[in-house]
């Protein structure tokens, strides 16, 4: 297997890139990266001189340049991970969205179809491939009510320009599977958290401004709820979906853990209290609500029954377990 990760710089890219180095059936893996704000060289640090490895600064928006890559190094199998991914900067700037998620993704899907379709590659005796496998989002389904929870057959309902985004991403890789045979799989996960995630995001702004001993701001009342799903616990779905996933198939990735946005919230201040008493203790008084985002989804869920069922995948952390290590990593690089 030569494995083309995208996106292996940022946060989750760079856990499937120390899951899947470790992996036997992997000869080769190719990092493409173009470095934007949260793709990060410091994230794969530790894999760099790792002699399966390899790393491209590439845009996926270069259609040659992608291409080149492609046969390069001869791909044979793709985690497709690399995307614009917050919800915030798509509604201040939808552009980067569309063209990083649906242009890229497009150009992607072509250099895939054009290299697996060569006489070069039907001849190379390849016995793993080739497979797209596709990470998405469950913020393609839109938004839940107090109860149910998301399937593989749920109508895509989204609520914002990266959800949007992400939604055509998925049909245009539906579409080469239908269309051109392309072995493909889709997963849509719900939100991971974990070491590495770019500060942006609401568990290492909520740790950072705690140790900071800053307002914690809360959109809303604090009761949107999210199911979420310890980072390394994805990259092993991932893994078990590249090599044994049904082609053509979607399956949903969740970590069993719903939690409203406060209760996260106070729980991480909590564990910051105990992890770090010389700060002062008394944390909660730090939360400050804030006005709601515009198209603020309610409720997601996952349900995670196909893939447990078909893929004997199930999430390894609780999000007690999770989010106490999440806190230790993010404390120790305050104090770095």
């Amino acid at each position: 297997m030569n494995l083309l990760v995208t996106g292996g710089c940022g946060f989750i890219g760079s856990h499937v890139l120390d899951h899947v180095l470790a992996q036997p059936e992997v000869s080769r893996v190719v990092n493409l990266d173009c470095l934007t704000y949260a793709g990060r060289l410091e994230n794969v640090a530790a894999v760099a001189s790792h002699p399966k490895y390899r790393f491209e600064r590439v845009d996926l928006r270069d259609k040659a340049a992608v291409l080149h890559v492609v046969r390069e190094h001869a791909i044979t199998h793709v985690l497709h991970l690399a995307a614009e991914s917050h919800v915030d900067r798509s509604i201040e700037g939808p552009g980067d969205f569309i063209q990083t998620n649906i242009v890229g993704t497009f150009n992607l899907l072509e250099a895939c179809r054009a290299h697996w379709g060569s006489s070069e590659f039907q001849v190379s005796g390849f016995k793993l491939g080739p497979r797209f496998l596709h990470v998405s989002t469950d913020e393609v389904f839109g938004s839940l009510g107090a109860t149910g929870h998301f399937t593989e057959t749920t109508p895509y309902a989204p609520n914002s320009p990266y959800s949007a985004s992400k939604a055509a991403s998925d049909l245009l890789v539906r579409a080469y599977h239908h269309t051109y045979g392309l072995d493909t799989v889709i997963t849509n996960c719900s939100n991971n958290y974990g070491p590495r995630q770019f500060p942006e995001k609401l568990i290492p702004v909520v740790i950072n401004q705690v140790a900071a001993r800053q307002p914690i701001p809360v959109y809303g009342d604090g009761l949107n709820v999210r199911d979420w799903l310890y980072v390394t616990d994805h990259a092993q779905a991932l893994w078990q979906a590249l090599l044994r996933g049904r082609t053509g198939e979607t399956y949903c990735i969740g970590g069993h853990n719903e939690w409203a946005n406060l209760r996260i919230v106070e729980l991480i201040c909590d564990l910051v209290d105990e992890l770090a008493p010389q700060l002062g203790g008394n944390s909660r008084r730090l939360i400050s609500f804030v006005k709601d985002r515009p198209g603020h989804d309610r409720r997601y869920a996952i349900d995670a029954a196909k893939i447990d069922r078909e893929l004997g995948w199930r999430p390894a952390h609780t999000f007690e377990q999770g989010i106490r290590e999440t806190v230790k990593w993010f404390l120790a690089q305050a104090r770095a």
